[in-house]
């Protein structure tokens, strides 16, 4: 797994392409894959909250239970994800990209019509095929397609919906099941997102250039298995892998738990503000990346990512001034997206070029099964220890090991 320059893209005509052109149709598909995400996290990663929260209201179940279904639902997702580039290379990215928003569709009506534990499962096992088919590997593996030289950037803007889909997604799906009900309003909710999203795959996601999917420089690419097996062998995958599973650990569990930590100590109100500026510094921060991000020294711009999170929950656990508090939450923010982007960055710069969508699906998989578990470990230890302090520093320490971690590459490329 050699990293390999290629020469640029080049379409069916052999016309090479520019793709820091505006006229480029990748920026196209960076659009289709802004709404994608929109929806997908949205209703697969945000919406979390919003089904345990209502499901325990209508039917009285344990969050334990509802918990555990969300945890099932990242675990068969992780499972999924790791076959997504086999999937794009056989389907095409735009048949992938609809069965994605079809099954997330069928999902979301399926959670509304819950009555029974064992129905939940079965809307999360939707989900996580609606899930493997919207979110990281689906999207970067698509990119991937598209562009070379600007594949940074036109990652980190598709998945500013990610963030999107924080920011407003979730706050409509509460009016909506405020105005409607929760099953009125999650069948609306999917009929909305079919209405949107399905037309611009079908309008903007054609044949990727020549060069990313066929070829004589991937004629000799190595199977998928064999891409797997060198890559859990390999330093530099290893790395990458552990430091990022480390730190979306730390980072999924902490933002989960903000609102109950923050609440005895500013208020719900001024708590809420706090993850709204969280989840807007996330956006602000991936898009100022994305200027520079291809030119950086991506494993360093990582570890100083860590750090920063680091710093901004040492505040959090020893200060309750508000304004210092929800500062910190901002600076917190700042990397949030970029955590999310830069593993795939990493890959690309330092493995050949015909294994990523591989790679990422792997490293997108390992990665979701370790912070599946983020929320319900921190909750234990907030249980054991009486207070969020105990957590929040086993977070920091996973932040700072993740640090020693990145900055250890193979010896040679």
């Amino acid at each position: 797994m050699l990293h390999v320059e290629y020469p640029p893209i080049s379409t069916e005509e052999g016309h090479m392409v520019d793709e820091s052109s505006a006229r480029y149709e990748g920026w196209r598909v960076v659009a289709v894959c802004f709404v994608v995400a929109t929806f997908g996290w949205a209703f697969g990663f945000y919406g979390q909250s919003v089904y345990l929260a209502e499901l325990h209201r209508q039917h009285g179940w344990p969050a334990s239970l509802i918990s555990a279904a969300t945890t099932f639902f990242y675990l068969f997702g992780a499972l999924l994800v790791v076959f997504v580039a086999e999937a794009i290379k056989k389907f095409g990215p735009r048949n992938c990209l609809l069965a994605g928003t079809g099954a997330m569709a069928v999902a979301v009506i399926l959670m509304g019509q819950v009555d029974a534990p064992w129905q939940l499962y079965l809307a999360a096992l939707a989900l996580a095929f609606g899930w493997a088919g919207t979110s990281l590997a689906t999207i970067s593996t698509t990119l991937g397609l598209w562009f070379d030289q600007k594949r940074g950037m036109a990652i980190s803007l598709a998945l500013n919906g990610a963030s999107f889909g924080g920011i407003a997604g979730v706050p409509l799906l509460v009016m909506a099941i405020g105005q409607f009900g929760f099953a009125r309003a999650m069948m609306l909710a999917a009929i909305v997102m079919l209405v949107v999203v399905i037309p611009v795959i079908l309008m903007f996601v054609g044949r990727p250039p020549l060069r990313s999917s066929r070829g004589p420089a991937f004629d000799d690419a190595p199977s998928s298995s064999h891409i797997r097996a060198r890559a859990l062998r390999d330093i530099g995958f290893l790395s990458v892998t552990i430091a990022f599973a480390l730190v979306l650990f730390a980072q999924v569990g902490f933002i989960v738990h903000l609102i109950s930590f923050l609440d005895p100590v500013i208020g719900r109100s001024s708590a809420a503000v706090a993850i709204a500026l969280l989840t807007a510094m996330a956006v602000v921060g991936r898009v100022l990346f994305s200027i520079v991000i291809d030119r950086l020294n991506q494993r360093l711009a990582s570890a100083l990512s860590f750090v920063s999170q680091a710093l901004a929950l040492v505040v959090v656990i020893n200060f309750r001034d508000e304004a210092l508090l929800i500062a910190a939450c901002a600076v917190f923010g700042f990397s949030v997206g970029n955590l999310i982007t830069l593993p795939s960055l990493i890959v690309q710069r330092e493995f050949d070029a015909r294994s990523f969508g591989v790679l990422i699906s792997l490293l997108t998989a390992i990665t979701q099964v370790t912070y599946a578990f983020g929320p319900g470990v921190i909750g234990v230890l907030r249980d054991i220890s009486g207070s969020y302090t105990l957590p929040f520093y086993g977070c920091i320490a996973l932040e700072l090991a993740a640090v020693a971690i990145i900055m250890i590459r193979r010896k040679s490329a």
